[in-house]
């Protein structure tokens, strides 16, 4: 199916026009784990949105926490133990956000 570039009708919806991902919609899980080294890490799973907008929340998640983390495969990997404060700055930008596993 080709890709529509350009319509003149005004009520033309594409269903593959990516929207803004709503915070509400969104049900996270915070997950803790060790890592080689005695590191332990607070990983977040279960976001739904572009490449762009995970990267802006884990921006905002390191900075809140004055922590440092990365990206990878979907999941928001952040070096805290501290999950507590990950999941009450999630609930303030209006995430669900629960604590899952040990």
């Amino acid at each position: 199916m080709p890709k529509i570039v350009y319509s003149t009708n005004p009520d033309f919806k594409d269903d593959d026009i990516e929207q803004k991902t709503v915070p509400t919609k969104q049900n996270l899980r915070i997950w803790i784990e060790k890592r080689p080294g005695n590191k332990t890490v607070s990983i977040i799973r279960g976001f739904v949105g572009t490449n762009i907008e995970i990267q802006n929340l884990s921006k905002k998640i390191k900075k809140r926490c004055g922590v440092g983390g990365s990206v990878k495969a979907n999941e928001i990997i952040i070096q805290t133990k501290d999950r507590q404060n990950v999941v009450k700055f999630l609930k303030e930008l209006g995430y669900s956000a629960k604590l899952s596993g040990g």
